[in-house]
């Protein structure tokens, strides 16, 4: 009997979590004091005992140098790359219902990661941890409203709006309308290399 998609999802983030932590020589600890993230949560998630909320995950790859989508999709080296809906990771979130689904394969060296957001009437995504200086982020609302949080700012968006913003300050996002918000967002860290 193979593995659900979402099994094979959760083992490839265990293990990309496990090889970039080893790889910079990082244990558990030292990895945990650079995240914010405890050392039984990183070492649950590396043993597939618990799923990460986006939160969570978005701090690991801060602390480790990396985009979202390295955590959540195997290396690939052509640069033509389907990959197909059954094949896109997505990270839900339990007590919110926000749903992250990763639309970017992971080609070394670009740092960019884009990603299709869902998040249901009156849920928030969490704070994000501030990305490290020249991150940019980029949103556009294709349903719904969203409300976003940066630095100290709050800005409503509704279906068809954009946003950009550096991205080196905590964020966060929530839907304080009645119907589900669907937003695309691009991260650059390519600058921030």
């Amino acid at each position: 009997m193979s593995a659900t998609p979402e099994a094979e999802q959760m083992e490839a983030l265990a293990a990309e979590l496990r090889a970039q932590r080893q790889r910079q020589g990082l244990t558990l600890e030292q990895l945990a004091a650079r995240s914010g993230v405890s050392r039984s949560m990183i070492s649950k998630i590396e043993r597939m005992g618990a799923v990460p909320s986006t939160v969570i995950l978005s701090r690991l790859a801060e602390a480790l140098g990396v985009t979202f989508a390295q955590l959540m999709l195997p290396a690939a080296e052509r640069e033509l790359i389907v990959i197909p809906a059954s094949h896109q990771p997505v990270l839900r979130d339990a007590e919110t219902g926000f749903a992250r689904r990763v639309l970017s394969p992971v080609l070394p060296g670009r740092g960019v990661d884009f990603v299709l957001n869902t998040l249901p009437p009156g849920a928030r995504t969490g704070e994000f941890t501030a990305h490290r200086r020249g991150v940019e982020e980029y949103i556009y609302v294709l349903a719904g409203t969203l409300l976003a949080r940066v630095g100290g700012r709050e800005v409503r968006l509704a279906e068809g709006d954009s946003l950009f913003f550096e991205a080196d300050g905590p964020h966060g996002f929530s839907n304080p309308g009645a119907a589900e918000c669907r937003y695309l967002l691009v991260i650059d860290s390519s600058r921030g290399r």
